[in-house]
């Protein structure tokens, strides 16, 4: 597959930045298989400067936020989401993480970011309220390699080998 085929297939695995897949293009061919597309992608991640993996991060939404209610999400995210079960957040769990989106972002100056498929609510509100304790560096350290996990998941279900 050329370059833009690529792009246009995997650009949406990191969150609104389809940076990743066009700097991972040309290092790939058609016969990349997950594992190869996943670490290529990756490390076109790490070894961007710090700003845009900071604008990768910030591409991520708040978790049982604002644009989940108002049907904002990418199709991936809202799967993700629902998948934990942050579309069926009580009113006091969704208050919750409201505060706590508000905490974080106030805190590290981007969201709160965790590959939330497999966890329940609490889990999600209980590592919130651990990381929340993390310092700057840790958290961005953090956030980025949920971003991986978040990534590697969406590749995973995309199934690329087939």
């Amino acid at each position: 597959m050329n370059d833009q085929a690529f792009v246009s297939r995997f650009g949406g695995i990191y969150e609104h930045s389809p940076w990743v897949a066009e700097l991972a293009a040309p290092y790939l061919d058609d016969a990349a298989v997950t594992d190869v597309i996943a670490r290529v992608m990756a490390d076109c991640v790490d070894n961007a400067s710090r700003e845009r993996q900071l604008e990768l991060i910030r591409a991520h939404p708040d978790l049982a936020g604002r644009a989940q209610i108002a049907g904002e999400l990418t199709e991936a995210s809202t799967d993700e989401q629902s998948s934990a079960g942050l579309d069926r957040c009580s009113p006091a769990e969704y208050a919750q993480f409201q505060e706590l989106n508000e905490q974080y972002r106030e805190k590290f100056g981007f969201p709160f970011v965790m590959a939330v498929k497999n966890s329940s609510r609490q889990d999600i509100l209980d590592a919130f309220e651990k990381r929340l304790e993390n310092d700057y560096d840790v958290e961005f350290e953090t956030a980025l390699v949920e971003i991986h996990t978040i990534a590697r998941l969406r590749l995973d279900a995309m199934k690329p080998e087939s």
